[in-house]
């Protein structure tokens, strides 16, 4: 997640939800901003309580008490409700090892990976050649819960990871954990179970077991026959009661469980790591405050146990130092979420959906394309600032300057003259002039193009393998004045028959122009693809978004011959900048589909891909699927595709929403819709 000045942790407890506010200094430390601690009304653990209504309106109070919307925002799922593996790799090349960790993933975790949300973080120790990875994961339908809870109240969290992880992260950066840190065993006791993160030589290692404040209470109810909330309570108040000593002996059976695990837990790491030297126990989390609970362990794990009652790197002035103090050892987690949104993070795990996180890039990055297109309005009306200023002038003027008397008069010389020696025949006005003219007039027009590109490349990327499948190097617009035949004008450019032939048709006919008479813009898309296979991935997502968002109420445009697409595939020039094809030329409509262009099209039924020095493989063809869409190709190899330029080129008809053919509605010239021509 990239870098910000600040950053809201939230962590939905079982027993409160935990916030915690973490800004960045001048000087590079880190203060806290601010903080929350919500109790529930009763604990999510409770008989008969719907947990998901309890955190909802717990949820719904943090929302309404709070301004969230300032800063990014990092959410916790508990570890009972996720997976931590941990397994050590063969010895492989560094780029070949995220597909060594897929397959372990695939091994390590109990469902399907198409079921889960992973990531996955590597661990070396300086004094072994080994790697070891930790994967962590979630299935998607329990994070799609979270996520739906928190959007019911407006919070659109932008980082979710494992409860452990950001406990751990809290501690290695609050201790400034290093290979020489003691090895140390962060046990985070929460309501209904136990994280417990063992740290030792860079390694880390997280098991979660199911033992927690919530069965300290259970002990309680069994003993005492008292009703969940009253055995909570007096859990909660032991240290004060007159009956202490017979509430701690109803909870030693529970405690002996608790240290039985930790003591099963550390062994099992020390069978996997014969080297491990663990010295120290910190607690932390709300169950930790149980009187006497330290000692107990302290003795029975025969290691130093030390509550993080406050911490080191934090700092908090004014009249709630106090208050935060007393909340610190429930706000671990919390923390180290605030952490990982302000990127100082040691594990870098992030569960969020891909689709989502793209999304989330691409919103940031739409405000630039926006900008963009502002500047060249701003841009094209300069260019008629100048004229506006001297027409002014002139019309202001109530005596017409000498300076213009003398060239018209001048003019009218020089007429007279050419039509004496016969070189001036009948004025034909271009009637492209006076469109060209009111063009300026439509500029709202661009920012919908732009619009347009922006959602484009945000949805092809959304469905590529990393999120950035495609760099726009080129942009270009073309305007045709209505009735010119633009779409011939398109199709045969520069006046030449066959080769690459019409636009996005191959071999075939050309299809009707749909809106004859109308004005078209030509738009031209230079496109770096990322892909393995960068043809057949363009086709994919750029095509089905041109076809789906052709006719929209509220844009001034249709987009046609959206089906028929022209892509190009251009060679990068060595040593220049720019694009040319083979040969030197530079790039352009006309370039003969001899092979020598490298150009791929799609039309009805089907096309030939043309094969050329840009990389290209001859001899495939697309042909139409089912639904009418061009089917996807499978060219015999993709080699010499990878970071492929391609250039998209479709066409916008301006034609108003109530003249514009639609399903159900009478075709204006009385053709049949996919007629013979």
């Amino acid at each position: 997640m990239a870098s910000e000045s600040e950053c809201w942790g939230i962590e939905l407890g079982s027993g409160a939800i935990k916030a915690l506010k973490l800004g960045v200094t001048s000087g590079g430390d880190v203060e806290v901003l601010d903080f929350i601690v919500i109790p529930h009304k009763k604990v999510l653990s409770t008989p008969e309580l719907d947990p998901d209504d309890a955190m909802r309106v717990a949820v719904g109070q943090l929302a309404s008490q709070y301004d969230l919307a300032g800063a990014p925002i990092a959410v916790s799922v508990p570890g009972s409700q996720s997976f931590a593996r941990f397994a050590k790799l063969p010895p492989v090349e560094p780029k070949q090892v995220a597909g060594v960790v897929k397959f372990e993933a695939g091994q390590q975790i109990p469902f399907d990976l198409n079921e889960v949300e992973w990531d996955y973080q590597t661990f070396v120790s300086p004094d072994s050649p080994e790697v070891e990875v930790g994967i962590f994961a979630i299935t998607k339908q329990r994070i799609d819960r979270e996520l739906r809870l928190l959007r019911d109240v407006g919070l659109n969290p932008d980082t979710i990871t494992v409860a452990p992880v950001a406990a751990y992260n809290a501690m290695a950066y609050d201790l400034q954990f290093t290979e020489d840190t003691p090895g140390t065993v962060i046990m985070d006791v929460g309501t209904n179970s136990t994280d417990l993160i063992v740290a030792d030589k860079g390694r880390v290692w997280i098991r979660t077991f199911p033992i927690g404040g919530h069965h300290f209470t259970e002990a309680l109810v069994e003993k005492f026959n008292l009703s969940y909330a009253k055995a909570e309570r007096l859990k909660r108040e032991a240290e004060r009661s007159k009956h202490s000593r017979h509430v701690f002996q109803a909870m030693k059976g529970v405690f002996a469980d608790l240290a039985q695990e930790t003591q099963r837990s550390i062994g099992y790491h020390k069978s996997l790591h014969a080297d491990s030297d663990l010295k120290r126990v910190i607690g932390v989390g709300s169950t930790f405050k149980l009187p006497g609970l330290r000692r107990f362990l302290k003795q029975q794990l025969q290691m130093d146990v030390y509550r993080m009652d406050e911490f080191k790197r934090l700092t908090l002035d004014g009249p709630r130092a106090g208050e935060f103090g007393a909340v610190s050892v429930e706000m671990s987690v919390a923390y180290g979420l605030a952490l990982q949104g302000l990127a100082m993070q040691t594990i870098d795990a992030n569960l969020m959906p891909v689709t989502l996180v793209r999304e989330a890039v691409w919103q940031k990055k739409t405000k630039w394309f926006a900008t963009a297109a502002a500047l060249g309005i701003v841009a094209s009306g300069a260019m008629f600032i100048r004229w506006a200023i001297d027409n002014a002038s002139v019309t202001s003027t109530s005596q017409q300057p000498q300076v213009i008397d003398t060239a018209v008069r001048t003019a009218s010389n020089l007429r007279s003259e050419a039509e004496e020696a016969g070189v001036l025949g009948t004025t034909q006005i271009d009637p492209a002039v006076p469109e060209l003219l009111q063009l300026p007039h439509g500029r709202e027009i661009y920012s919908h193009v732009v619009t347009d590109l922006s959602q484009l490349m945000a949805t092809a990327n959304a469905a590529s393998s990393d999120g950035e499948a495609l760099e726009l190097v080129q942009f270009l617009t073309s305007y045709v004045p209505g009735g010119e035949g633009g779409d011939d004008e398109f199709d045969q450019p520069r006046g030449r028959e066959g080769g690459r032939g019409r636009f996005g048709a191959g071999a075939q006919r050309a299809a009707p122009d749909p809106y004859p008479g109308f004005p078209k813009i030509d738009v031209t898309l230079d496109v770096r693809v990322g892909e393995a296979r960068p043809a057949d991935f363009l086709i994919a997502s750029v095509l089905p978004w041109l076809q789906s968002n052709a006719d929209r109420d509220g844009v001034p445009y249709v987009i046609v011959a959206q089906d028929e697409l022209d892509y190009s595939n251009l060679s990068v020039a060595g040593g220049r900048s720019g694009f040319t094809r083979p040969g030197g030329r530079q790039p352009d409509f006309g370039d003969p589909g001899d092979g020598s262009g490298g150009a791929r099209t799609v039309g009805d039924g089907g096309g030939d891909f043309v094969g050329g020095a840009t990389g290209r493989q001859p001899g495939t063809t697309v042909s139409r699927g089912p639904s009418g869409l061009p089917a996807i190709p499978r060219p015999a190899s993709d080699q010499g595709e990878q970071e492929s330029v391609f250039q998209v080129r479709y066409r916008l008809a301006l034609v108003p929403v109530d003249q514009r053919q639609r399903e159900g509605a009478p075709d204006p010239d009385g053709a049949d819709e996919g007629g013979d021509e």
